[in-house]
């Protein structure tokens, strides 16, 4: 059970839990593709928020949580899906209610029932006092079912009933309960073929989508790499440094293990380096080997818009001319870098 904060915490890793840090001095960055990160803390948990993806997300957070409706979070294992449902009761009407969160794979059938719906005084042996559930100490608040995809099928019978407002009983109970909780659930399984298997019973999951919410994996989101490993090794080593070649690498490899994996990686190098800066032969064999990531051709068109506008000196009609696009597609895709926190260093309205 969690009071915030949780006795159960989330096997995910936190999606970016850290304060906003300064380039460790003698390392030179690139030059950025975006704004300063967004700081934030979400429930006592710190966030910060870089990438264009990450952006449009929280922004996306932001919108459905002032709405009443079950919440969906799907993405793989570390990719932070415990902090944005944190993010939607921050945002939320109910944010200065109770917060409790389970994790459904870390406990047995038995227990998560009693959990979720508490038990009386002599209900099972060992219950030597009443114990209120998840949902009546949620009262108002939000409860937060993480991997949800392991909640055994009679429990999702039961689930579904108290989504429909339905009253409950306690374990033993005689006396039925009713709750206004709102139900915000994370899985990185594909609930469409567990549905499709048998697994997981479809009413519940329409139930629990209302409105669905995905978190991308880190290797969609490169630009989120460089400051998540200098909070990593910052936390881990504060003197040492990660040198531009390291950092290269890092941001090359494809993350399969999302940030858990890159802050093991950050820590294994920290442990093992024999100097100030952590070179690229500190690094895992795989994330050495890793091949440049390749460019799409959004990044591609991106990259060309942004070097005519430069080269233009910011004016909007020559370059639609050079690039042989018109004005307003011209506007409408720097409208879209704006937002993404990406600007041409010239960025006037010309002709």
């Amino acid at each position: 059970m969690d009071r915030h904060p949780s006795a159960f915490p989330s096997l995910q890793s936190a999606l970016h839990p850290m304060a906003e840090l300064p380039a460790p001095a003698g390392i030179t960055d690139p030059p950025a593709a975006s704004e300063d990160p967004q700081v934030h803390t979400f429930l006592g948990m710190p966030a910060v928020i870089s990438s264009p993806p990450m952006r449009r997300l929280l922004a996306l957070v932001e919108r459905v949580a002032r709405a009443n409706a079950a919440i969906l979070i799907t993405g793989e294992s570390g990719t932070g899906k415990e902090l944005i449902a944190r993010a939607i009761h921050h945002y939320s009407m109910r944010c200065a209610r109770p917060w409790i969160d389970l994790n459904c794979a870390a406990l047995p059938e038995l227990l998560i029932e009693s959990e979720l719906f508490g038990y009386e005084k002599g209900a099972f042996s060992g219950a030597l006092n009443t114990k209120p559930g998840m949902f009546e100490l949620a009262q108002t608040g939000s409860v937060f079912l993480d991997e949800i995809g392991d909640l055994p099928p009679r429990m999702q019978v039961k689930l579904l009933r108290v989504l429909d407002g339905a009253p409950y009983y306690r374990l033993g109970g005689t006396r039925k309960i009713s709750v206004d909780a709102r139900v915000i659930a994370a899985t990185n399984q594909d609930l469409e073929q567990a549905m499709a298997a048998g697994n997981f019973r479809r009413d519940l999951y329409y139930r629990l989508a209302q409105v669905r919410v995905h978190v991308p994996p880190l290797r969609e989101r490169p630009e989120d790499v460089r400051p998540l490993a200098r909070f990593f090794l910052q936390k881990q080593e504060p003197r040492l440094q990660l040198s531009e070649r390291a950092m290269q690498a890092l941001e090359q490899y494809g993350w399969p293990g999302n940030v858990r994996e890159l802050r093991n990686v950050v820590v294994q190098a920290a442990v093992t380096t024999d100097g100030e800066v952590i070179e690229r032969e500190y690094l895992p064999l795989v994330v050495q080997a890793a091949p440049p990531r390749p460019l799409t051709l959004e990044d591609l068109e991106r990259e060309m818009i942004l070097k005519v506008m430069n080269d233009t000196g910011g004016q909007q009609q020559r370059t639609a001319d050079i690039l042989g696009i018109s004005l307003r597609t011209l506007s409408r895709k720097l409208k879209q870098y704006q937002e993404d926190g990406e600007r041409p260093q010239h960025h006037s309205p010309g002709s």
